[in-house]
């Protein structure tokens, strides 16, 4: 009996070791993951009636959602703590409050807005990123562009670069600089570092494509989370 004891004491000695050496070359089996503790809030822009830009069948609310929980799913995987203001197709209203009316479609996205900001900062969130898709009347533009408000949190410009840098190294659709803007809501009224992310032209042909492909998606979205690794590691977390 004593003798099966220490063979099995020894296996298991033996199983640790191999175990141990087999992880001890990677620094982040020590580690904690990048964005432990981070709370991040998505807002896949638009949703339901306000299907923001489009192109034919093409809409901006189908593509923020898809890249969305995309962007969910990466942000998760590095062990983020993340809020979506939609899941659904949707808009915030639809999923949050669905048995309110309306008078008038302008009254609904006022409060469907005015809603998203109600989530984004009783969420007490770390980051907060808007996905969006661009579009402009001449086809020639394209290229991912970050925007941030400047009368916004402190450290939305600061993340709002590190996002746009990622974008240029990582997909190289874009000589783009993050830009401050004063005409969205939400990059004003957010209590915490606050981005919007035009992930494309739907007006450009090239780019419409990509915008529905799911590995420009999947490219887009590694992008984001690995400019929001940056921003987390190089600032206050």
């Amino acid at each position: 009996m004593k003798k099966w004891l220490i063979i099995s004491v020894l296996f298991l000695v033996s199983l640790i070791a191999v175990f141990y050496g087999t992880q001890a070359s990677d620094k982040s089996f020590f580690l904690p993951d990048v964005l432990s503790g981070v709370k991040v809030v998505i807002d896949p822009g638009h949703g339901g009636i306000d299907g923001g830009a489009s192109h034919g069948e093409i809409v901006e609310r189908d593509i923020t959602l898809a890249m969305s929980l995309k962007l969910e799913k990466e942000l998760k995987s590095k062990g983020a703590t993340v809020v979506m203001t939609r899941s659904k197709e949707g808009d915030a209203i639809a999923q949050h409050t669905p048995d309110v009316d309306y008078p008038t479609i302008r009254a609904r996205k006022r409060a469907d807005l005015l809603l998203r900001e109600e989530i984004i900062n009783n969420s007490e969130a770390d980051i907060v990123i808007s996905l969006h898709v661009n579009a402009v009347p001449e086809e020639r533009w394209r290229g991912a562009q970050v925007f941030y408000h400047a009368e916004g949190h402190a450290g939305g410009e600061l993340l709002a670069k590190s996002i746009q840098g990622s974008i240029r190294e990582n997909i190289g659709n874009t000589e783009r600089e993050a830009l401050s803007i004063k005409q969205v809501y939400i990059l004003k009224k957010a209590s915490a570092p606050t981005v919007l992310v035009e992930t494309g032209f739907i007006s450009n042909d090239e780019e419409r494509e990509l915008l529905q492909s799911d590995k420009y998606q999947k490219e887009m979205v590694e992008a984001i989370r690995e400019g929001v690794s940056r921003f987390v590691e190089d600032n206050i977390y």
